[in-house]
């Protein structure tokens, strides 16, 4: 039987890592079902980076437990180390050598023969679409083929647990959507990955389930579609005509709904989440005192909200607050 398949790839309970009197984790509880994405949000400085070094045994935790397919991080780290691999936020290749010589060093030092180590390297050309590539300096690849690459290198022992920590960082759209692809490729296969991301589409993409961390601790976590009907019904988003009525139309909504508003990178653009009842009602009520403050819409929506739309909420809600543990 794949031993992939069975129990969960990572559980953690009451994990704590202190550095001096920061907690970067703060009793953190987490179990990743095998054979699944696994996603893994946060802003900046919640944990998640923490969290993979402490699950790769890069870290010591302070207190709590991790275990990685049953193995301790702490007592069984080699166990640990044998069963999974990580690739960062950053190709870790020689520049100086070419795509082939890369796969073929990484595989000898994983214990490859010669000539095993040179079809292991052709295969995972072939798989990433590197193989006409694979003759070049990596210092001429682009930035999308560093990353298939990278994530190339890191399955060359065909891990059980791939921890892929912000895995398209600079990538553009078309670059990602092709590492997205190989992402569901490893977990058909029956690997586990462990997703960090900043990209919310991403986490809404691939993820089975999302864990959504702030200030080291879990604030939420569940399906994509588990999140966003937790946020509420759907969101209102309101176009203006002029941005010149931008902040009497954003004080008009906050009072109508008791609840923030946020602009979008468009200015004649405000969002507000509304409440699971009443949510028509709600959007009715926003219309009728924006029409009465003579702020002119151009357009008006109320729809689902997005994954991106649920992660403000929850770590803005978590702002300042204790997290019910």
């Amino acid at each position: 039987m794949d031993t992939r398949l069975t129990g969960p790839a990572i559980e953690t309970a009451g994990l704590v890592k202190a550095f001096g009197a920061h907690r970067a984790l703060d009793g953190l509880d987490m179990v990743v079902p095998a054979g699944t994405v696994y996603g893994l949000l946060g802003p900046n400085g919640a944990g998640k980076s923490t969290a993979v070094k402490v699950l790769a045994t890069l870290l010591a935790p302070s207190s709590g437990t991790a275990r990685v397919f049953g193995h301790d991080v702490t007592r069984e780290p080699d166990a640990v180390r044998s069963r999974l691999s990580v690739t960062g936020q950053y190709a870790s290749l020689d520049d100086v050598l070419t795509g082939q010589e890369n796969l073929v060093m990484l595989a000898r030092l994983f214990g490859y023969g010669k000539k095993g180590a040179t079809q292991r390297a052709a295969r995972l050309l072939e798989a990433f679409q590197l193989t006409d590539a694979g003759g070049r300096q990596v210092m001429t690849y682009s930035g999308g083929m560093r990353r298939r690459l990278d994530i190339a290198a890191s399955v060359i022992q065909s891990p059980d647990l791939l921890i892929l920590d912000e895995p398209t960082t600079g990538l553009d759209p078309r670059s990602r959507g092709d590492v997205w692809e190989i992402v569901r490729g490893i977990v058909a296969e029956g690997a586990t990955v462990l997703l960090t991301t900043q990209y919310l589409e991403e986490a809404d993409q691939l993820a089975d389930r999302v864990a959504v961390i702030d200030r080291g601790r879990m604030v939420a976590e569940g399906t994509p579609g588990e999140l966003k009907a937790s946020a509420g019904s759907g969101t209102i988003h309101v176009r203006l005509t002029d941005a010149q009525g931008c902040d009497a139309a954003e004080a008009v909504i906050a009072r109508t709904l008791s609840t923030p508003v946020r602009s979008k990178s468009d200015p004649l653009v405000l969002t507000a989440l509304v409440a699971a009842e009443g949510a028509e009602k709600q959007a009715a009520a926003v219309l009728a005192e924006l029409a009465e403050a003579g702020i002119a819409v151009d357009n008006f929506t109320l729809g689902r909200p997005s994954l991106d739309e649920v992660f403000l909420a929850l770590t803005d809600r978590n702002e300042g607050q204790e997290v019910a543990r």
